[in-house]
C-alpha cells in the first residue's frame, strides 16, 4: 500500500474525553459532541520538519503526516489549498494599517475554502468504503461535495435552502449530485438530512458531524504559519457560519506547538457574523458556553445564515482563549465592504468576505486592533457563486 506516513492515532471527543478507533466510519461521539482527530506528534516531528516543507507540493496534502488518510491512492484532490496570502494594496494603507493581509480562499477548486474540508472528507470516506454521502448546505459545501464525489466515483446528495443562489444549484447538478431544495434555513436542511440518513443509509458529512472536514480546514492554519515564517499573525478575522475553519486553525496551532514548530503565542481569533444571524456573538457577549438557536435568521451572506452550530462551544473556546472577540456587522456594511474588496483590491468576493472586512472596520473603530499589528482577513468564497445575488447590489 502506498502510504502517506500519517501519524493518526485515534479520534477523541473534546467534551467528554471518549476515544474511538480511527479506521471506523463514525459521525458523533455518543455524548452528541463532535469528534476530533489525534496524532502522534512526536513521531510527526521526526517525519516532517518546517524545512522539508519547501520541497513539497503547494496543496493541503503537503502536510500528509498530520492528515487522516493512510493510503495515497485514496487521496481525492483537485489541487486544493496553497492559497495566497495577499498584502492589501489600498484598503490597509487608506485605514493606516501597516500589515493587512487577505487570505484568498476564493482560488480553491469549486471557488471556496470548502474544497479543503470536503476534499478531506471525501478522501476518508473513500478509504472507509463509504459510497453515499449527504450534506445540508448553504451552497459552497454542496458544490465541493458534488465535485469531489464525482472525482472519487461516489454518490452525493445535496440538501439546500430553496432560496439558495442559483449558481450553487447548477454547479451541484452539473457534477451529478442529487439536489433537494427545502423551504427554510440550513437547520431545516439538516433535519431533512437526518431523516434520509435513517431511512436510506446515507452518510452525513455535515459540518462537524464527522471528524474529517476539520482536518482539511486546519491546513489554513499551517499555511498561515508558513507564510509568516512560523511567527503567527496578531489577529485573524474569520466569517463564521458553522465555524469549522476557525476551530480547525486553532487545532493546527496546538499541533504545531506540540511538534515544536511554534511557541505558545496565538493570534486573537475574531468570529464574524451578520446582525441578522449572530448566535455566536450573542453567546460571546453573554459569557455563555453554548449558543442559543437564532430565531428568524436572515442575511445576504448565505454562508453565515447558520442559526445554530454543533461546534459552538469549540468556537467560543478558541475566541476566548485567544483573547479575541465576536463581532456582528450590519447588512449595509456587508454590501459596502463586498463592493470595496472588488473595487479597491481586485478580488471578486462573496458577501461573507464583505462581512469579514466590515468587522475590521468595527474593530478599528472600537480600538481593538493596532495599526502596526499583522492582521489577516479570511476571504472564504468567490463572488462568482453569488452572481444573481450580487447583481442586485453591485
Amino acid at each position: 500500500m502506498p502510504t502517506t506516513n500519517t501519524t493518526i492515532t485515534n479520534l477523541y471527543c473534546p467534551k467528554c474525553g471518549s476515544k474511538y478507533e480511527a479506521d471506523k466510519a463514525i459521525n458523533l461521539c455518543t455524548c452528541g459532541a463532535p469528534l476530533l482527530v489525534d496524532y502522534d506528534y512526536e513521531k510527526a516531528a521526526k517525519l516532517l520538519s518546517k524545512e522539508s516543507l519547501c520541497d513539497r507540493e503547494s496543496t493541503m496534502w503537503r502536510y500528509h503526516e498530520l492528515l487522516p488518510v493512510f493510503d495515497t491512492d485514496n487521496i481525492v484532490s483537485l489541487g486544493e489549498g496553497g492559497t495566497q496570502c495577499l498584502d492589501s494594496r489600498h484598503i490597509g494603507p487608506s485605514l493606516g494599517f501597516k500589515h493587512l493581509y487577505f487570505k484568498d480562499e476564493t482560488t480553491n477548486p469549486t471557488g471556496s475554502f470548502k474544497a479543503r474540508g470536503l476534499g478531506m472528507a471525501v478522501s476518508k470516506a473513500k478509504e472507509l468504503g463509504i459510497t453515499k454521502l449527504i450534506i445540508p448546505t448553504a451552497g459552497n459545501a454542496g458544490s465541493a461535495l458534488s465535485a469531489y464525489s464525482a472525482r472519487a466515483g461516489l454518490t452525493a446528495r445535496v440538501i439546500m435552502p430553496a432560496d439558495s443562489p442559483t449558481p450553487f444549484v447548477v454547479d451541484c447538478k452539473a457534477c451529478g449530485a442529487i439536489v433537494d431544495m427545502v423551504e427554510g434555513t440550513i437547520k431545516d436542511c439538516g433535519e431533512k438530512v437526518a431523516e434520509l440518513v435513517k431511512s436510506e443509509g446515507w452518510f452525513s458529512v455535515a459540518t462537524l458531524k464527522e471528524p474529517y472536514r476539520i482536518e482539511g480546514k486546519k491546513t489554513m492554519g499551517y499555511e498561515l504559519a508558513e507564510f509568516f515564517g512560523f511567527e503567527l499573525p496578531d489577529v485573524v478575522i474569520y466569517p463564521t457560519g458553522g465555524g469549522t475553519g476557525l476551530i480547525g486553525m486553532w487545532k493546527a496551532f496546538d499541533e504545531m506547538q506540540k511538534m515544536g514548530w511554534i511557541g505558545s503565542s496565538r493570534p486573537r481569533m475574531i468570529s464574524v457574523q451578520s446582525e441578522g444571524c449572530a448566535p455566536m456573538v450573542k453567546a460571546f457577549d453573554e459569557g455563555a458556553d453554548h449558543a442559543e438557536t437564532w430565531p428568524d435568521p436572515h442575511t445576504i451572506a448565505s454562508g453565515l445564515r447558520v442559526p445554530g452550530a454543533i461546534g459552538d462551544f469549540l468556537i467560543l473556546q478558541a475566541v476566548r482563549e485567544s483573547g479575541g472577540s465576536a463581532v456582528a456587522v450590519s447588512e449595509d456594511e456587508i454590501i459596502r465592504c463586498t463592493r470595496e474588496l472588488a473595487t479597491k483590491e481586485g478580488i471578486f468576493p462573496a458577501p461573507e468576505d464583505g462581512a469579514a472586512l466590515a468587522a475590521l472596520y468595527a474593530l478599528r473603530d472600537a480600538r481593538q486592533v493596532e495599526l502596526d499589528e499583522r492582521i489577516v482577513v479570511f476571504l472564504t468564497g468567490s463572488g462568482y457563486k453569488y452572481l444573481d445575488t450580487l447583481e442586485k447590489i453591485i
